[in-house]
């Protein structure tokens, strides 16, 4: 349906994350995949969505002078917004238990921002999703860090994996958007191009 609709132009993703690439199969969705070294560093004044805002245009501002007239480029940014703070990848071991710990019990957000870019302009839209998680215990989150070593995920986590099924007691939200990418937003942003 949107495949049919978008054959006049080119989607590029600019994401190395396996489950980005796998939503834009799952949307059944042509694209390529092109990737560049990007220090995702922001100014520490920035709180929460302008964070992921500012990374998913860093991000697309790497390829400026590599788009074609019919491309339209995709990056995209996460992170775990808790105790006012953004919790991004965990460094190691001991720093994705202490994230882990601290969400124990607690509501957090995780938001999304998507970048679109042409040659002609450039369009960021984001979600924002509540998580709530039980009290885990610090055998469960040892378990899961040991079997599931979440180093490449935002807050440490991955919602769709086994801390997921015994740890999250409510979402407010898009799911897909806890795994890396708000697919409705991105299918509706698609979809009513010209």
């Amino acid at each position: 349906m949107l495949k049919n609709k978008l054959q006049k132009y080119k989607l590029i993703l600019a994401s190395g994350s396996p489950r980005r690439q796998q939503f834009f199969k799952d949307l059944d969705l042509d694209f390529e995949i092109r990737l560049k070294e990007i220090e995702e560093i922001y100014p520490s004044e920035l709180k929460a969505e302008a964070i992921t805002n500012y990374l998913a245009q860093l991000k697309a501002s790497a390829f400026d002078d590599d788009l074609k007239t019919n491309e339209i480029l995709i990056t995209s940014d996460t992170i775990v917004w808790h105790n006012h703070k953004a919790l991004g990848k965990p460094k190691d071991e001991q720093d994705a238990f202490d994230i882990l710990k601290s969400l124990s019990n607690a509501t957090h957000e995780v938001i999304s921002s998507v970048c679109f870019k042409t040659i002609a302009k450039t369009t960021v839209i984001y979600e924002i999703t509540k998580v709530t998680f039980n009290e885990i215990s610090d055998e469960s989150i040892r378990y899961y860090i040991k079997n599931y070593k979440p180093f490449d995920k935002a807050g440490a986590y991955g919602i769709q994996e086994w801390i997921g099924f015994i740890g999250v007691s409510k979402i407010e939200g898009s799911y897909a958007n806890v795994m890396g990418m708000p697919t409705d937003k991105v299918f509706e942003y698609l979809n009513h191009l010209p």
